[in-house]
């Protein structure tokens, strides 16, 4: 039966999403049962992306890229695959309507990473709006449920929100993005020179962005917005964090918010949502 098999599709999103990430997955805990699926199938769909550029050392990555584009856009079409991930992903993009413009530019951004190692600044614009904020854009899709004009008017927040967790992503590995994969994402960042007053000037457009962002929160549906709100809280953790860490200690090891913190944080953000003090 089909049916079946979406069953076990959506369970390997799951898995992906709760093996890679934590934070994600307490958010997602956190929406509404019905949105669990979509938005594990999104992360799942982009994690597996992410791994063909960041983690396939040894295989031909730009073949398995180009595989993995259209098998995606057949499935798509089809309403189907044989692999799981992008059977639960197509599922969700056919049902909640989600624009195949945004996978492509997805899928674009990835391959960036194969061709680009640093950028300037206008390649990092077109990265992070390829990597981050479009991934925002496909999970508003399935917040507002095929309601144009609600999307409409929560896109900027939500590519704020996306561009803010890629930035705190890109400090949190600098270590590895420099050191494994010799990237750098943020341009005119001289790693060899890592001031201070450089680390600051990132850590204050990644508050922009937070506070930009926590408005769209505030408007999300009820059963979106605690979720969401919880990812928000645990990045800020995370942001604050890296802001009391300095520049070397960045390039020597992978920042984290410990799991007894974490849940710190989770009663922080039930006290504060059950006051309406988002």
């Amino acid at each position: 039966m089909k049916a079946l098999f979406d069953k076990v599709s959506a369970e390997c999103s799951k898995l992906t999403t709760r093996t890679y990430s934590t934070s994600f997955s307490l958010g997602i805990h956190f929406l509404h049962k019905k949105l669990h699926e979509p938005i594990y199938a999104i992360y799942g769909f982009v994690r597996f992306a992410d791994e063909v550029v960041d983690t396939f050392h040894h295989y031909d990555k730009e073949t398995l890229l180009a595989d993995f584009r259209a098998e995606t856009f057949r499935a798509i079409e089809t309403g189907i695959s044989l692999n799981p991930i992008l059977n639960s992903f197509q599922r969700t993009v056919n049902e909640y309507h989600i624009e195949h413009e945004l996978i492509d530019i997805f899928l674009k951004s990835m391959e960036m990473d194969l061709a680009r190692p640093s950028h300037d600044s206008m390649s990092f614009q077109n990265y992070i709006f390829g990597s981050a904020e479009v991934v925002g854009l496909m999970c508003l899709w399935v917040f507002c449920n095929g309601d144009r004009q609600f999307y409409e008017s929560l896109k900027g927040p939500a590519m704020r929100l996306g561009a803010a967790f890629q930035k705190v992503n890109f400090l949190r590995d600098l270590h590895y993005d420099y050191y494994d994969l010799s990237r750098t994402y943020f341009p005119g960042l001289d790693l060899e020179n890592f001031t201070p007053e450089k680390k600051l000037a990132i850590e204050n457009d990644i508050d922009e962005d937070f506070r930009y962002a926590v408005e769209g929160i505030k408007r999300l549906p009820k059963g979106t917005r605690f979720g969401v709100y919880v990812a928000y809280v645990y990045y800020r953790a995370l942001l604050e964090k890296i802001k009391r860490s300095s520049g070397e200690t960045l390039l020597q090891s992978r920042l984290r918010v410990p799991t007894h913190q974490k849940f710190k944080l989770l009663i922080y953000s039930i006290l504060r949502y059950n006051l309406g003090l988002l």
